[in-house]
C-alpha cells in the first residue's frame, strides 16, 4: 500500500523507529578485526524478556508518539535556529527529507498557534527521544552552532551524535517517566533535536491478526553517523545491544543468536543493497524528494506455515475489507509458491526461518530487499 494510506487513530497508534547506521572505522571490544561486508553497521537493541510486546526481540530504537513530541514549546527554538546552521537550510535552499525550511515551519506553527508541531517533525522528535531513552544516543544540535567556511556543505555528509552529559542516567529516568522532560533536557543542553539528520526510510502498519491485538502505524527513519556513538542501554526495556552489518544480522538471525520480527528482517535485507555508508547516505539524500513507501501486510495462513503479502504481490488486494482479515488456505506453502509469479512476500516457515521473495519492480528510486530462500535442510 502506498504512502497515501490513511490509518484510523482509534485502531492504530502512531510510532517512530530509528535505524542508526554508522561507519566502522575503529576497533574495540565490540568490533571485529575485519570490516563488515557492507562497510557499515546498524544498531540493534535486545528487548527485555519481560516486555509484553516482542519480548527478547532485537529491534531498532523506537516507540509510541507522545503528546510531548508535538509540543509547541519546541517550535520557537527550532524556528530560531541560525540560518547558517546545518540543522536548518536557508529559506532559498531545497529542504531535505521533505521537511519545511525555517520560514515555512514557522508559518505552519503560527497557523497552528504553536499548539502542536506538524507530524513530520513530531515523529522525528519521537524517534530521537526514544533513541535516547533506550540507548543513550543524543541526536541533538547546539542551538548556537554555525557552519564555518570549511564546513559548508557538511549537511551532505553523515552526522555525529552529541556527547552524553555526565548526568545522563538522571535525565533518562526523568524522560522515561515523563516525555516532557526531553524538552527540558534540550533546554538544559541549549540544543535542539537534530531532525534534519533523520531521513524518511519506510512505513509499517501492523497487519490484522485479531480484534484485540495492539496495532501501530510506524514511521521508519534512517540516520547515518560517521562512527558508532557510545551506547548505554536502559536495562529496563532494553537489556543489551550490538552493532551488526546487515549480512551479519541476517546470519545471526538464521543461526538463532537473535530474533528479528518480519519488518526488521525486511529492512535488514534492504540495507544489504548498500556497499558502504556513503552509498547509503547518498541514496537517502537522493531519495528525499520521494515519499517513503508504507506497507500494510496481509496475513495468509497456510497448511504448514504463514505468508505475509506486500503491495505489488499478485495475491495482495488493496481493499479495506480484504485488509482487515486473516486469509487461510488448506494448501501448503510450497504449493502456493509454485503457483505465483508476481511476488512480494515473506514466508515464515518457523520463528527463525524466513524466506523473502521479491520479483516485482520497485517504484521510482525505491530499493526493495534482496531475496532470501531458506535452505530446505533447515525446514
Amino acid at each position: 500500500m502506498s504512502g497515501s494510506l490513511r490509518t484510523d487513530p482509534k485502531i492504530w497508534r502512531q510510532a517512530a523507529t530509528l535505524v542508526l547506521a554508522a561507519g566502522w572505522t575503529r576497533l574495540g571490544a565490540a568490533a571485529s578485526s575485519l570490516p563488515p561486508a557492507e562497510g557499515f553497521r546498524v544498531l540493534l537493541l535486545q528487548r527485555s524478556a519481560r516486555q509484553s510486546f516482542m519480548p527478547g526481540a532485537h529491534v531498532f530504537p523506537g516507540g509510541v508518539l507522545e503528546a510531548a513530541d508535538r509540543s509547541g514549546r519546541l517550535a520557537a527554538p527550532l524556528c530560531a535556529a541560525p540560518r547558517a546552521s546545518p540543522l536548518w537550510p536557508g529559506p532559498s535552499a531545497a529542504p531535505a527529507n521533505n521537511l519545511p525550511g525555517t520560514t515555512l515551519l514557522a508559518a505552519r506553527c503560527r497557523r497552528r498557534r504553536a499548539a502542536a508541531l506538524p507530524d513530520d517533525v513530531a515523529l522525528r522528535i519521537c524517534a530521537i527521544r526514544e533513541a535516547f531513552e533506550e540507548s543513550g544516543v543524543l541526536l541533538l544540535r547546539p542551538r548556537g552552532a554555525r557552519q564555518s567556511p570549511e564546513s559548508q556543505g557538511s549537511a551532505s555528509e553523515p552526522d555525529c551524535a552529541l556527547e552524553l552529559p555526565l548526568d545522563v542516567s538522571t535525565w533518562r529516568t526523568r524522560v522515561r517517566g515523563d516525555a516532557r522532560h526531553f524538552l527540558d533536557l534540550c533546554v538544559h543542553l541549549d540544543c535542539t533535536p537534530n531532525i534534519w539528520a533523520l531521513h524518511d526510510w519506510s512505513g509499517w502498519v501492523t497487519p490484522f491478526m485479531s480484534e484485540t491485538r495492539h496495532r501501530f502505524d510506524v514511521n521508519f527513519f534512517l540516520c547515518c553517523l560517521r562512527e558508532p556513538p557510545p551506547i548505554q542501554t536502559d536495562l529496563v526495556e532494553v537489556v543489551s545491544y550490538q552493532w551488526s552489518s546487515p549480512s551479519e544480522a541476517t546470519a545471526s538471525f538464521l543461526s538463532k543468536e537473535i530474533w528479528l520480527a518480519p519488518p526488521q528482517f525486511y529492512e535488514i535485507r534492504r540495507l544489504e543493497n548498500f556497499a558502504s555508508l556513503s552509498n547509503l547516505h547518498k541514496f537517502c539524500l537522493e531519495h528525499a524528494s520521494e515519499r517513503a513507501q508504507r506497507w500494510l501486510p496481509i496475513i495468509c495462513i497456510t497448511a504448514d506455515g504463514m505468508i505475509q503479502l506486500f503491495p505489488g504481490d499478485e495475491l495482495y488486494l488493496e481493499d479495506p475489507e480484504y485488509l482487515e482479515k486473516v486469509l487461510s488456505t488448506e494448501k501448503k506453502t510450497e504449493e502456493i509458491m509454485k503457483e505465483g509469479k508476481k511476488l512480494h512476500r515473506l514466508v515464515r516457515h518457523h520463528s527463525h526461518y524466513y524466506s523473502l521473495h521479491v520479483t516485482v519492480q520497485s517504484k521510482g528510486k525505491h530499493i526493495y530487499p534482496k531475496n532470501y530462500v531458506v535452505n530446505k535442510s533447515h525446514l
